[in-house]
């Protein structure tokens, strides 16, 4: 995803309420984060922050952790009623009755298993996803891209990690929410976590926050969006639960050799580890959120990876956050 420079921003306010409080409680041992390209990074446990390096108040992009801002907006607007999961995505946005998405769900598209046609492929200049950069780089609405995806498969019969499912899922919220994107994950997400800074959202020439992945703040910050999923209010927690066909239909996609054991949902990443299952946002070039909810752990890592994706640094860091979470606690105490 284009960024940064490119294209316009609008503020994403932290609204007047109260700072959320980092305690620090320094550890020793920790494991050392082998990634070269690590811009920043913050390790916690139990709300307390235990190591922290490089860049930490300067915002960053997030790139596709964006996307899991946009899910919470989605479960959050659901758990007050005003969305519903099971209705059509064209109940909000009619706008698509002529595209692919036309009999799609919310909650299709909410965990990436609409029909919709959309290749994610950052090293391919003809794949969707580059197409989506260059279209916006020449200042078209992004809506109007997404109206003229089409279907390849029958919705709901798969997972597949594409970027126009969340660009959908931002425009059904504010359809559902009736207000820009911005202005809702300030209400919903960015005040009521007690965020330090405000935060930036890119947006297309027309001032379409680019849903997919266009979030920029700063690691702390970031920790603090760990901290309030990890608080697992009531639609926090429902993301956590899989069925056997999310399961198998996870198994059968290309994300499974990175997360062996995984599933996706409500724009998370799941992954089992040796704690007890992880909750993850992951963005392009090095962004990481790690929730381990047994564990009472969260971490964060910006990078700057000079690839979109670079699978070695992922399971390097995986590995490190892993044998972070199971540590005995009176280590850490």
């Amino acid at each position: 995803m284009l960024w940064p420079g490119t294209l316009p921003t609008q503020r994403v306010s932290r609204g007047d309420g109260p700072v959320r409080a980092l305690p620090a409680r320094p550890a020793d041992g920790l494991p050392a984060l082998a990634d070269p390209h690590t811009d920043a990074f913050v390790i916690a446990y139990d709300g307390a922050v235990l190591a922290s390096g490089g860049v930490l108040d300067q915002p960053q992009a997030l790139f596709s952790i964006t996307k899991s801002v946009v899910g919470c907006v989605a479960a959050i607007l659901a758990s007050r009623g005003r969305l519903e999961l099971d209705a059509p995505v064209t109940s909000y946005v009619p706008e698509l009755e002529g595209s692919g998405y036309a009999g799609a769900t919310v909650r299709q598209v909410l965990d990436m298993r609409s029909g919709v046609r959309f290749v994610e492929d950052y090293s391919d200049p003809s794949s969707d996803v580059r197409r989506l950069d260059r279209w916006l780089a020449d200042k078209h609405p992004l809506y109007e891209f997404l109206t003229e995806l089409e279907a390849e498969a029958p919705h709901g019969s798969r997972f597949l990690y594409r970027s126009a499912e969340s660009d959908v899922l931002g425009w059904v919220c504010e359809r559902a929410g009736g207000a820009p994107m911005a202005e809702l994950v300030s209400a919903l997400v960015w005040a009521p976590m007690g965020a330090e800074h405000d935060a930036e959202f890119l947006t297309d020439a027309q001032g379409t926050a680019v849903h997919d992945g266009g979030l920029a703040a700063t690691a702390l910050d970031v920790l603090r969006f760990g901290l309030f999923l990890l608080d697992a209010p009531k639609w926090s927690r429902r993301a956590w639960a899989v069925d056997a066909t999310a399961r198998s239909d996870f198994l059968a996609s290309p994300a499974a050799a990175s997360f062996p054991g995984g599933w996706y949902r409500n724009q998370f990443w799941f992954r089992a580890g040796p704690s007890g299952n992880v909750l993850l946002c992951l963005g392009i070039h090095g962004q990481m959120l790690y929730v381990g909810r047994r564990a009472r752990t969260v971490c964060v890592k910006l990078s700057s990876w000079p690839d979109a994706q670079h699978p070695a640094y992922l399971q390097d860091t995986l590995r490190t956050f892993d044998a972070i979470a199971p540590r005995p606690r009176s280590s850490i105490l």
